[in-house]
């Protein structure tokens, strides 16, 4: 009998449902060839409900989502909403709220794309940053005295607990071994700023390492050296684990060096519950209706559901499509620049899948 996967889609505001439709397409041919299903049920969250109802997202919401076995995410993002209400009322409710404590996001330049590092190729940019996703300064802990006056106090405090830390790290040391590239796991920190946070990220990460991990070598950089290091020598690195915030930079610093947004994918994990993939760029609301927007990040966060899901062969037929597309038609992944609109670039990896 064929295993059958519950999926929650939401499509989301802009470009949102254009490269969501074509991940469904790409994951519909993977199940076909791969014999198993998918049960695709969208759900309308984002700025157009928002601007009807008012409603940022219903409080039933987290609980019917816990039903699935996976959320797949296009964008959110509305011009007409004002920043921060949809981001914090959708995206981080639900990181918080079904408690996708990692956010995976692979750096990987696929062959044929363009890198802005000079003399770089894919097999030097290829390593995957681990950040931690529902502690630091996202939780909202701080406050604001006399607003608008001269004397005015704002405060919003990086907050971690030992668990939190603990797993995230046990995850991240788990994945290095799985991986089994490098075996190297980074910790990316400011130890020597950042002294009372950084010095538990430190001793945790050195304890569990040294307990459970022996086989998986241990590296510590700071995060300004990170930066560095990623732009000089991406080659250094197999895998990095670091804090909330310090991971919301870094990844966008790795996203362009593996050429852009439209080539990058993330998951946000709840390895004991449900887990939500998206393409990390945004909702590029001047390219909506157009059909000429990039889905390959989109469609690469499918690749990631599936391998997540334990459908490996079928993930990595979705990667390999991928880059075969990379490789010999695309030449430009800007939008509107690729040679193929947005529904034939989804035609193009389904077919090879």
């Amino acid at each position: 009998m064929s295993k059958t996967y519950n999926i929650a889609v939401i499509p989301g505001d802009g470009t949102g449902p254009e490269v969501v439709r074509e991940s469904r397409k790409v994951l519909e041919a993977a199940a076909s060839k791969f014999a198993f299903k998918i049960n695709f049920e969208e759900f309308d969250f984002g700025g157009e409900r928002y601007l009807k109802t008012g409603e940022v997202l219903p409080d039933s919401a987290p609980e019917q989502l816990k039903k699935f076995d996976s959320i797949l995410l296009g964008a959110i993002g509305h011009p007409d909403v004002k920043p921060g209400i949809l981001e914090k009322g959708i995206l981080l409710k639900l990181r918080f709220e079904l408690d996708q404590y990692i956010n995976l996001r692979p750096i990987k330049l696929y062959p044929g794309v363009s890198s802005p590092l000079k003399d770089k190729g894919p097999e030097h940019i290829d390593y995957v940053v681990i950040r931690e996703n529902t502690g630091d300064v996202y939780t909202g802990s701080g406050g604001v005295t006399m607003k608008g006056t001269a004397g005015e106090v704002a405060i919003q405090n990086m907050v971690y607990t030992r668990m939190q830390v603990d797993r995230c790290l046990k995850y991240a040391f788990d994945y290095t071994r799985k991986r089994n590239k490098r075996n190297t796991l980074a910790l990316c920190g400011k130890t020597n700023v950042l002294t009372y946070v950084f010095d538990l990220w430190e001793r945790a990460f050195n304890e569990i390492g040294t307990a459970g991990f022996p086989d998986i070598k241990r590296e510590y950089f700071h995060v300004d050296a990170t930066c560095m290091w990623m732009i000089k020598n991406p080659e250094w690195f197999d895998v990095i684990v670091t804090s909330n915030m310090f991971g919301d930079i870094i990844t966008d610093l790795g996203a362009i060096t593996q050429g852009g947004m439209g080539i990058a994918a993330g998951g946000n994990i709840n390895p004991e519950g449900v887990s939500m993939f998206e393409p990390i760029g945004g909702s590029a609301p001047k390219y909506t209706g157009r059909n000429v927007i990039n889905p390959l990040a989109a469609i690469s966060s499918g690749s990631m559901m599936l391998e997540h899901l334990g459908e490996e062969s079928a993930a990595q037929a979705i990667e390999n499509a991928i880059m075969d597309v990379t490789a010999n038609k695309i030449k430009d992944l800007g939008a509107g620049r690729m040679g193929f609109s947005t529904s034939e670039t989804g035609d193009l990896v389904a077919e090879r899948v």
